[in-house]
């Protein structure tokens, strides 16, 4: 299955850009969520869940779904789950400004992590 990587991690976009499609903006965790959202509204089907991992969002400003590059007809599932995550962002709100240099490359790191299993067999159903 074809996908497109939706990111503001750039350490995600560094890595995979030169072989998938990566939507990388310098943007907030809540909007990445929400251009997450906009492609689903657009028929993109959501393949990894927007609140992955246990890290909460307001404890890192890094954030990186997946979504397939084909569009179909809306998935009410993807709809609901990513709308449920936006509304859950942000009543954790933002405490982006209390992070250290070493704590965003952790942040980072961790939030490329999360990925790299999913794309690495998402890649191998190619």
């Amino acid at each position: 299955m074809k996908f497109v990587i939706v990111t503001n991690n750039p350490k995600v976009y560094e890595k995979y850009h030169g072989d998938f499609k990566v939507d990388y903006r310098k943007q907030s965790y809540v909007q990445v969520l929400t251009r997450a959202r906009d492609l689903i509204h657009l028929g993109h089907k959501l393949l990894t869940h927007p609140l992955s991992g246990s890290v909460k969002p307001n404890e890192t400003v890094y954030k990186t779904i997946i979504v397939s590059e084909q569009f179909k007809t809306l998935d009410m599932d993807s709809i609901r789950i990513i709308e449920k995550s936006l509304e859950t962002a942000k009543k954790f709100g933002s405490n982006q400004h209390l992070l250290t240099d070493e704590m965003l490359n952790d942040f980072s790191l961790v939030d490329m992590s999360l990925i790299e299993n999913v794309i690495i067999k998402l890649e191998n159903s190619l």
